[in-house]
């Protein structure tokens, strides 16, 4: 008899394991294409609000397409980052339901929260690096190309690695923003507590700067701008597991 048990994963097998996570990831990916397909019917509409950040500060020249396919190509990133950015509460739900059977009776009622919150963590980040980073990105790219009226050189950035550009930074500030949601997971689970995340600050931050560097342009703005709130993330993190963690004393 199972009491505040952890579900029935002690009867499964690694294969068991696989074969559930795979059935997760398809459903995610089938929730994603059908938010694709929906969002390529106003890729028009997309488009257009995914280029006003470079489009209003350009005083001259044209964003333009460098090669024939191009334009299909974005049209489809397009569509697939929205989509995986509406099916954001689908994921996450999958997501959950994975892990749910390892957590005890009282930890499976988190199932809201969780969605709620990483949806709404997620929305954020996204906002955050269209409202804030890409428009400063942008200004500090364009500000180092020399005055047209002088050196009759204009600015005219290729649209493909544009949105390249932008669409990437939405979804890594997006998942970046998880930050808190996946900590505090693992503090549930009983993986990590407060006082070890405490002791491994100095390294959590310099793992954080590194990814930052790597996923932001190469611009020390764009990196401290990611850098920044994810340490604050980290400490509301340590907050939370504080709270929430699965405590030592916990029965197994």
């Amino acid at each position: 008899m199972e009491t505040e048990s952890q579900g029935s994963t002690s009867g499964q097998t690694l294969t068991d394991h696989l074969a559930e996570l795979r059935d997760r990831i398809v459903k995610s990916l089938y929730a994603i294409i059908v938010f694709s397909v929906g969002a390529w019917f106003f890729r028009g509409e997309i488009f257009d609000f995914l280029i006003a950040p470079v489009s209003s500060q350009m005083k001259t020249g044209n964003l333009q397409f460098i090669n024939l396919v191009d334009p299909f190509m974005v049209n489809l990133k397009i569509a697939v980052v929205t989509g995986i950015a509406f099916a954001t509460p689908v994921w996450l739900y999958q997501s959950w339901l994975f892990i749910a059977p390892g957590l005890y009776a009282k930890e499976r009622r988190y199932t809201v929260a969780f969605i709620s919150s990483g949806t709404l963590l997620f929305v954020i980040g996204v906002a955050f690096a269209y409202y804030l980073v890409l428009p400063a990105a942008v200004h500090f790219f364009i500000s180092q190309a020399p005055d047209p009226a002088l050196s009759k050189v204009e600015v005219a950035p290729d649209i493909t690695f544009y949105l390249s550009l932008i669409t990437t930074m939405a979804l890594v500030f997006g998942l970046a923003f998880e930050l808190p949601l996946a900590i505090t997971l693992l503090g549930v689970i009983g993986i990590v507590d407060a006082k070890f995340l405490k002791e491994k600050r100095r390294f959590a931050i310099l793992g954080l700067a590194i990814v930052a560097a790597v996923v932001t342009p190469p611009d020390a703005l764009s990196m401290l701008m990611l850098l920044i709130p994810l340490c604050v993330l980290y400490e509301i993190s340590i907050l939370l597991v504080g709270l929430l963690g699965r405590k030592s004393g916990s029965p197994e």
